[in-house]
Parts: structure tokens; C-alpha cells; sequence
């Protein structure tokens, strides 16, 4: 079993380009490989609470729906800890699933073997 990182930057700015990255992330599980998406910037308010609602990017289901099958299908769901406190975004924010991390969390799993893909 391989590890991808999707490094997601989009939000409410990019709805077809953060629904691509959950919907590659969910490619990758069920293809059997382990998913981890990290939200940096703008993406972080993904892992949020009611944010997604009412964002459908023409051609693909609710953001929502995508980001909980994500999660369900055993995709873990990192939020960039630099990136949350400015915003002031703390755990309680976060959707179930949802974590907030730091770097070395990224740079480990990166170091460990992790393939990347930014969007």
C-alpha cells in the first residue's frame, strides 16, 4: 500500500478544484492506497463546521457529501495548524474526522514515502 498527500489550497474561492482533490484522495482509497488530504491557506476552512454547505461545483456532487465519503472511506483529513490560527479555526470547528496538525506531521509523512499532488 502506497501513501498520497493532496495538498488542497481551495475553499469557497475554488469549489471545483477542492471538490477534485477529495474526489482523487477517494480514488486513491479505494484503489486500496492510503489518502491523506492537508489543507493549507484557504483550504482549512474545509475541515470547518457548515462551510461546505450549499457548495456543489457544476458536474459533482455537494462538497460536503464528497469531503464525508472521504473521511468515511478512511481518508484522513489534516488542517494546517499554521494556517487555522490566524483564522482563528480551533478543534471544536472541525468537522468530525478532521484534525489540526503541524508541519512535521506533513514533512514526516512526506519523508516516510508519501507521494504528492497539490491543488
Amino acid at each position: 500500500m502506497a501513501t498520497i498527500l493532496i495538498h488542497n489550497t481551495w475553499g469557497k474561492d475554488g469549489v471545483e478544484r477542492a471538490s477534485l482533490a477529495f474526489v482523487v484522495g477517494k480514488t486513491a482509497l479505494n484503489s486500496g492506497q492510503q489518502a491523506i488530504m492537508l489543507l493549507t491557506i484557504e483550504g482549512v476552512w474545509l475541515a470547518t463546521k457548515g462551510y461546505t454547505d450549499g457548495l456543489v461545483a457544476n458536474g459533482f456532487e455537494p462538497l460536503g457529501k464528497i469531503i464525508r465519503d472521504y473521511i468515511d472511506g478512511g481518508g484522513q483529513l489534516w488542517a494546517c495548524g499554521a494556517c487555522a490560527k490566524p483564522r482563528k479555526i480551533t478543534e471544536t470547528e472541525l468537522i468530525p474526522g478532521a484534525q489540526i496538525v503541524g508541519a512535521t506531521k506533513a514533512v514526516e509523512a512526506i519523508v516516510n514515502g508519501a507521494q504528492t499532488l497539490s491543488f
